[in-house]
C-alpha cells in the first residue's frame, strides 16, 4: 500500500494512494493514523486536487554517511569500519513539489539520492531478526547538503541540516520487504540528465546493520525516518535546476531549488 499524507482544503489527512497512471492517482482517506490500526473510508480525491506533503513528520532524521564505497571514494574519504550517523533537523523535512531554498551560506549545494526507511512503532535496542517487525515502509529521500560548508566546518549540523535540505515523499510504500528493499534501483536526475544511479544492493552496512546500530544509542519512534545513504554521483545543484529521485517499486521525488528569500 502507498500511503499519502495530503491537505486539502486547510485539512491534512493520510491516504491511500490507488492507481498507476499519475493523471488517475487517487487517495482513499485513512480514518486514524497510519501507525496504528486504520480503515479505509471509502472516501476518495483525486491526487491531482490536493497538495501532497512529506508523507510523515519524523520526530528525528537519522542519516548514514558515506555508506557506498564508490561514493566514499568521489570525495576522497576513508570507507567507515561502522555505520556513521549524523541528524537532520524536523525542520528540514519537506514534501514532494516543495522547493528547495539555495541557503545564502553556501556556494556549493549538492544532491544525494537516499532510499528512506520509516519506522513504524516505538523501539529500542531491535535486535537484527526484528527489524522487519519495526519497519512500516520506504520512501524517497534526497540528503540536500552544503558541500562547501560541509568541508569547511568538519561537523555536518549546518551543511545537512538547514531548512527544506530533507525533501521526502511522494508516499511511503508499505508493501516492500526487507529482502527486495535490499536491492532497489536509486537513481537521480537533474533537469532530465541523470547524475546517479545505483542499487540499495551495494551499501555497505545493510539496512538491518543500521537500524541494529542507531537503535542500540536511542529509542525510535513511528515516523522517524532512516536515511541510508547515496550512490556516486552527487553533483551541484543550481538555482532553477528541477532534481527528482526515483527508487524501483516507490516512486518519484520531485523538487526545484530556488534562491532563498
Amino acid at each position: 500500500m502507498r500511503i499519502a499524507r495530503f491537505s486539502i482544503d486547510g485539512n491534512v489527512a493520510f491516504g491511500a494512494v490507488e492507481g498507476d497512471r499519475p493523471d488517475e492517482l487517487v487517495l482513499d482517506i485513512i480514518k486514524g493514523i497510519p501507525f496504528a490500526d486504520f480503515e479505509l473510508s471509502g472516501t476518495k480525491v483525486p491526487v491531482n486536487k490536493v497538495r501532497l506533503l512529506p508523507p510523515v513528520l519524523p520526530n528525528k532524521v537519522v542519516a548514514f554517511g558515506r555508506n557506498y564505497a564508490d561514493h566514499a571514494k568521489e570525495l576522497g574519504n576513508e570507507v567507515p569500519d561502522a555505520p556513521f550517523a549524523f541528524f537532520k533537523p524536523s525542520t528540514s523535512v519537506i514534501g514532494p513539489g516543495d522547493e528547495i531554498q539555495y541557503p545564502s551560506f553556501s556556494e556549493e549545494l549538492h544532491h544525494e539520492a537516499e532510499l528512506a526507511v520509516v519506522i513504524g512503532r516505538m523501539c529500542r535496542e531491535v535486535p537484527r531478526e526484528r527489524v522487519k517487525d519495526v519497519i512500516f515502509g520506504y520512501t524517497c529521500a534526497n540528503d540536500v547538503t552544503a558541500r562547501d560548508v560541509q568541508k569547511r566546518e568538519k561537523q555536518w549540523a549546518r551543511a545537512k541540516g538547514f531548512d527544506t535540505s530533507c525533501p521526502l515523499g511522494p508516499w511511503v510504500e508499505t508493501d516492500l520487504d526487507l529482502r527486495t528493499a535490499s536491492d532497489l534501483t536509486v537513481q537521480l536526475t537533474v533537469n532530465g540528465e541523470q547524475r546517479q544511479l545505483g542499487r540499495t544492493s551495494e551499501m555497505i552496512h545493510s539496512i538491518e546493520d543500521l537500524i541494529v546500530n542507531i537503535s542500540e544509542a536511542m529509542t525510535l519512534l513511528p515516523g522517524d525516518v532512516i536515511l541510508t545513504g547515496t550512490p556516486a554521483g552527487v553533483g551541484p545543484l543550481t538555482v532553477g535546476d528541477e532534481v527528482a529521485v526515483t527508487i524501483e517499486g516507490i516512486g518519484t521525488l520531485t523538487n526545484k531549488v530556488v534562491k532563498r528569500g
